[in-house]
């Protein structure tokens, strides 16, 4: 018995990405099948150990994350059981094992998804870090060092992070025990490099994440007494209520599973359709009730409905007409496994409230993925992800359900949720939600002078391109340049120009140029970095970098392409940055351009003139500068060759249109207009840090006088004489008294904190940057006086305390 007590223990946590094979290597690492693996995924952290190479190994395996570019992505209730996976194997690990499937390329997303995870431990976190390799049976004959020399920059960061620390499992060979030893002798020299030290969650952090997943259950507790106290009031009404006939609407941001909540309702086992672009309508049968759902196209989680293009938002609105005379209740679908946030507050409430007055009356919210939720309840994760979470579903009366997608033939969960769609439906009498016949009208109209418009523009462009029609003019060596907003999906384009993926997927910061033969032509693209749509963001360097990308075509390019995405809106912000940007090149570069529409799944039956006659005038405006010049291209559609046939086949003709000139413009001349933007750009900053001084001067000058006046009044009130004795005053009036000149001081002490932070302060809290709504700034005068009535009116608004005057008649 003695020697087992001077057995070493080794405390393990593997951490990494959904189905990278974490279990698999658990149960690999301890010799058992104590980890379950395959389809069933870990939802919670689980413990196990044993004793393995003269070692009692303790091992934690922590569910895999999801893929997240920030820690906003990151649900909160996930980020703090992060965190306390550490706790689970007391006093701590000895290692992170971050598990790395080399079946799989490790991109710079799966990059960035591991450095903000990192971030919740801490930046000392990774000392005690290893990678894990899975899927060692892929290397065959290469070394993994081979393997990590190909894979590229983000891979090799990771190693360097980890201090060089790696090994290779092959769980598909669970004889080999020499890797477990090897493993077990790598993770033994960390210990003796850390002199038998281990991480250590420190006890504040721990405490401070007990204390708010104790007030979380408490919270979640008075939350699923309020929905259930309410069903129990709506009993008498439900029971009334006979539903022979169901018409639900589904609404929810893209990739959330409405249809999957569609079909689970109406049991169906489709799983194979794409997503869904326009409205459509399904029916079936739950016992004796007739069911029609409307299932809708999804918007981007962050983004508001002023972002949504107007094809999206008009089937939507749409929705509501399709199962007439009304539905019965919209089910708003969000996914449990994913953060829900302020914007996307604002996204879902925005696009709701396209469909009129009393629509919350009638709106249910349906969490999907709820097994990803393992031990906590749905009431957990709505006050775990804070306020924006809980606003929605106080919006909606507090009516909520959730569906777990791994038992989608669990009847009984379809029983539940109808159930709930009853309550709903009680709570309005069973009156249906009846839509605005003027919101019909309107879109009837708007479809009819859309329609017409979009005629005209295609008769236009079969006008210009008759010209070129017949024209032998081909180009044997095409260059083309690739412009557009970050995230606009160049690379992408550029990649599938080329038919194979030769440029980078990540983000680019600088422009690169690649030549490939495809078909009969030799074709040369330029792929330059994206610019922000806001303006403060740009500098004068990455304006350079973007004109630069001219000098990888020494001989000029044949065609500008400037890709726009079919599924966001193109506003004004979007139309003045790609002016600031594209005026550099002189007004001749609209002979050369052609504006590349890409994700056309988006337009479903519609054309895409149509799409655009619906749209901001701004999308308008650029293709009247390109002379009606535009191509649309799938760049997930693989066998889409005749594609970009199409597109050259356009380009050739634009060519010839232009005599075949290509566009070269005069580098000297383009340099020159840069210098003019950023010296101008330096004269507006320095106007408006002269303008914010003086509002900040101004605005100390009201504080000291208001804090000045409130002291003064506070002597007023306390230099009162007593009353005589013989006038009784009651408690009440002296606690008045003292209530009163209590509030003052307080006043006065946020005033102290308030002056010292404006004298300290670089005026943040005013915007850096012009409104877009500015007049125009090459007057500077006007602009000037403009941004002082704006600053004035701006100083009014946001200060927190009213004109001394308002303060004389108050008292």
């Amino acid at each position: 018995m003695a020697d087992e007590v001077h057995i070493p223990e080794r405390r393990m946590v593997l951490i990494g990405d959904r189905w990278s094979g974490k279990s698999s290597s658990g149960n690999t690492i301890l010799k058992t099948e104590s980890f379950e693996c395959g389809r069933t995924r870990t939802a919670q952290f689980e413990m196990r150990h044993e004793k393995v190479e003269g070692r009692n190994l303790v091992v934690v395996d922590a569910p895999g994350w999801k893929p997240s570019r920030s820690l906003r992505e990151i649900p909160e209730g996930e980020k703090q059981r992060f965190k306390l996976n550490v706790c689970k194997c007391l006093p701590g690990p000895h290692a992170f094992l971050l598990v790395i499937p080399i079946d799989s390329a490790f991109s710079i997303d799966q990059r960035k998804t591991v450095e903000e995870h990192m971030k919740l431990l801490g930046e000392r976190a990774w000392r005690y870090c290893m990678v894990l390799f899975t899927c060692g049976d892929v290397l065959e004959k290469n070394t993994i060092e081979q393997h990590i020399e190909s894979e590229g920059p983000s891979l090799k960061w990771l190693i360097e992070k980890c201090n060089d620390r790696y090994h290779v499992l092959n769980n598909k060979d669970k004889s080999n025990s020499s890797q477990v030893t090897q493993l077990i002798k790598k993770i033994d020299e960390m210990v003796e490099y850390h002199n038998d030290g281990f991480y250590e969650l420190d006890e504040c952090t721990l405490l401070t994440i007990e204390k708010k997943q104790e007030e979380v259950v408490k919270k979640a507790v008075e939350r699923r007494r309020r929905a259930e106290e309410h069903r129990k009031q709506m009993e008498v009404v439900t029971a009334e209520i006979s539903l022979r006939k169901l018409q639900i609407v589904l609404l929810g941001s893209r990739f959330v599973g409405k249809t999957s909540v569609g079909n689970t309702i109406l049991g169906i086992k489709e799983h194979e359709r794409g997503r869904t672009t326009q409205s459509l309508v399904q029916q079936g049968s739950v016992g004796w009730t007739k069911i029609t759902i409307v299932d809708t196209p999804g918007w981007w989680k962050s983004f508001a409905a002023c972002d949504t293009p107007e094809v999206i938002k008009d089937e939507v609105k749409q929705s509501i007409f399709m199962c007439p005379p009304g539905p019965h209740v919209f089910l708003l679908v969000i996914d449990a496994e994913s953060s829900f946030n302020g914007k996307h507050l604002d996204a879902a409430t925005s696009h709701v409230e396209l469909l009129g007055e009393g629509v919350w009356n009638h709106t249910m919210v349906v969490f999907t993925r709820g097994d990803w939720l393992g031990e906590r309840t749905i009431e957990e994760y709505i006050e775990g992800e804070g306020k924006a979470l809980q606003s929605l579903v106080d919006r909606c009366g507090n009516r909520y359900h959730v569906l777990d997608n791994n038992n989608e033939d669990d009847g009984t969960q379809v029983n539940q949720l109808l159930e709930n769609i009853t309550v709903t439906i009680a709570g309005n009498q069973g009156r249906q939600f009846i839509p605005d016949n003027q919101m019909l009208m309107a879109l009837t109209k708007k479809t009819r002078q859309v329609e017409e418009a979009a005629k005209l523009r295609q008769s236009q462009v079969k006008a210009t391109r008759a010209v070129g029609k017949g024209s032998t003019y081909k180009l044997k060596e095409l260059r083309i340049m690739i412009l557009g907003q970050k995230l606009a999906g160049k690379t992408s384009v550029a990649n599938y120009l080329l038919g194979s993926t030769v440029f980078p997927t990540h983000p680019n910061e600088e422009c690169n140029v690649q030549t490939v033969q495809v078909a009969d032509r030799e074709v040369t693209v330029v792929d330059t970095m994206g610019w922000h749509c806001e303006s403060f963001r740009c500098c004068e360097k990455q304006d350079q970098e973007l004109v630069r990308g001219l000098t990888l075509s020494p001989k000029g390019v044949h065609a500008v392409l400037i890709v726009i995405p079919l599924d966001l809106k193109f506003k004004e912000a979007e139309q003045d940055a790609l002016e600031d940007h594209v005026k550099l090149f002189g007004d001749i570069v609209w002979n050369h351009t052609i504006v590349l529409f890409t994700n056309p799944d988006i337009l479903a039956d519609i054309s895409l003139e149509e799409y655009i006659e619906r749209e901001h005038r701004a999308l308008q405006w650029l293709l009247d500068k390109c002379g009606n010049k535009y191509h649309t291209l799938n760049t997930t559609k693989k066998a889409g060759v005749s594609q970009v046939t199409q597109l050259f086949e356009k380009i050739d003709e634009m060519s010839a249109k232009n005599r075949g000139h290509i566009f070269h413009p005069d580098k000297k001349e383009i340099n020159r207009r840069i210098e003019e933007k950023f010296q101008k750009k330096k004269l507006i900053n320095s106007l408006e840090d002269s303008m914010k001084e003086v509002c900040r001067s101004r605005e100390l000058q009201l504080l000291e006088k208001y804090k000045k006046r409130l002291h003064d009044l506070h002597k007023d009130i306390s230099d009162i004489p007593s009353f005589p004795k013989q006038l009784s005053i009651s408690k009440k009036d002296k606690d008045k008294k003292k209530n009163v000149l209590s509030s003052i001081a307080e006043e006065m002490e946020e005033l102290d904190i308030t002056i010292k932070r404006l004298r300290n302060s670089s005026m943040s809290f005013l915007q850096p940057t012009m409104s877009t709504s500015a007049p125009n700034s090459d007057n500077v005068l006007e602009w000037l006086e403009w941004k002082v009535n704006q600053m004035t009116i701006n100083h009014s608004r946001t200060s927190d305390y009213g004109s001394s005057s308002t303060l004389n008649d108050s008292f």
